[in-house]
């Protein structure tokens, strides 16, 4: 499975973006995914996952309320609408895949992972 992400970009804060998780090689309808960040001189973090179909969803304190994880399985591809964007939201944001069908927060859980796409928040 190859995965590469898009939509990234520089915007201000309070602003949105949408970014793409792009799988071929293989379908992803029956893998949980996830979303993960890296912000510069940090760790990799947890921010979205979900399940297989959707049903089962999880998200970082952080960005609860303002960030939305979705996927359509006949486009392959899963998506994270971005809302009231923050500065502290700078990063390389990751979508990761994984076998198994339930999401997890812990990036060990997952066997594939894209490239990354920059996101930059600032004024």
């Amino acid at each position: 499975v190859q995965l590469v992400e898009s939509g990234g970009g520089l915007l201000q804060p309070g602003g949105s973006l949408r970014l793409s998780c792009a799988a071929s090689g293989h379908s992803i309808s029956s893998y949980a995914m996830g979303w993960f960040r890296q912000a510069p001189g940090k760790e990799r973090e947890f921010v979205a996952a979900m399940s297989w179909n959707g049903d089962t969803r999880y998200y970082a304190d952080s960005v609860k309320g303002r960030f939305t994880i979705s996927r359509d399985n006949s486009k392959n591809t899963m998506y994270l609408q971005m809302n009231s964007l923050a500065p502290e939201d700078t990063a390389v944001y990751y979508c990761a895949a994984t076998y198994y069908s339930l999401p997890s927060s812990q990036s060990d859980s997952y066997h594939y992972w894209g490239q990354g796409t920059q996101v930059t928040v600032s004024s």
